[in-house]
């Protein structure tokens, strides 16, 4: 199935038609830098720009950063606080002119690393998380998906996504060793907690891995992501072809 899977971030909306028997674009990318916090209905119009750049007229799967029931956000911790409790799936194929399928971001980047990327063939428990503007977080057991919040999760007094996400390294000004041994204790945290098999790093900071790795100790096997920062695409194109066939 050809589906255009759209990745909703802190600081850009990106989109591109995927094959999802492969996972590869069928197109290079389109991106949309948005600096400041856009407004559901601005939000949904930049993604109808992406629509309309592909001339778009089959499925569209959308990854959203924050907790989502159904087609309604719960949760936005990084964008404009008028999406909770917004029916996303309503507003988004308002704008496309074509149905919507709509999960955590996370969840979809997950999706993706492990259908054909670094947790392709791997049954057990993997832990994937994404860092970026925060901390998206997934866990998966034999195939089953659980999106989960975890860069909430308390560090120090404070939400730990303001204290290990890729965006918190570059605001601190922290150095890759400082940043790697800060995210080596969140990373044990959630070693306790699910004792995951598998660990996965995503987000674009997940290409300079070799940098930070070094400095995380873990009992499972630590890897980056294989689609780095594009697994959200091609992981939103793969909900929506799930939601399909359901």
């Amino acid at each position: 199935m050809r589906v255009l899977g759209i990745d909703i971030g802190g600081s850009a909306i990106k989109g591109a038609p995927v094959d999802t028997a492969t996972g590869r674009h069928l197109a290079g990318r389109f991106r949309i830098e948005t600096p400041l916090q856009l407004s559901p209905v601005e939000m949904a119009e930049a993604a109808g720009m992406i629509g309309a750049h592909f001339r778009w007229r089959g499925p569209v799967g959308i990854g959203f950063p924050g907790v989502v029931h159904g087609g309604t956000i719960l949760t936005s911790a990084n964008l404009d606080k008028k999406f909770i409790g917004c029916d996303a799936q309503e507003l988004f194929s308002k704008a496309l002119g074509r149905p919507v399928a709509i999960t955590n971001d996370a969840a979809a980047a997950g999706l993706a690393e492990m259908k054909f990327g670094a947790g392709r063939r791997f049954a057990g428990k993997a832990l994937m998380l994404t860092l970026g503007t925060g901390i998206g977080s997934v866990l998966f057991f034999r195939g089953a998906l659980f999106p989960c919040e975890l860069g909430h999760l308390q560090m120090d007094g404070r939400d730990a996504e303001r204290r290990v996400s890729a965006a918190a390294r570059r605001r601190k000004g922290l150095t890759w060793k400082q940043w790697g041994r800060r995210l080596s204790l969140y990373v044990g945290t959630l070693e306790d907690l699910f004792w995951p098999e598998l660990i996965i790093i995503g987000g674009g900071v997940s290409a300079k891995h070799d940098r930070f790795f070094k400095y995380i100790t873990t009992r499972a096997r630590l890897v980056p992501a294989e689609f780095l920062n594009e697994a959200g695409i091609v992981g939103a194109a793969l909900w929506a072809e799930q939601e399909r066939r359901s």
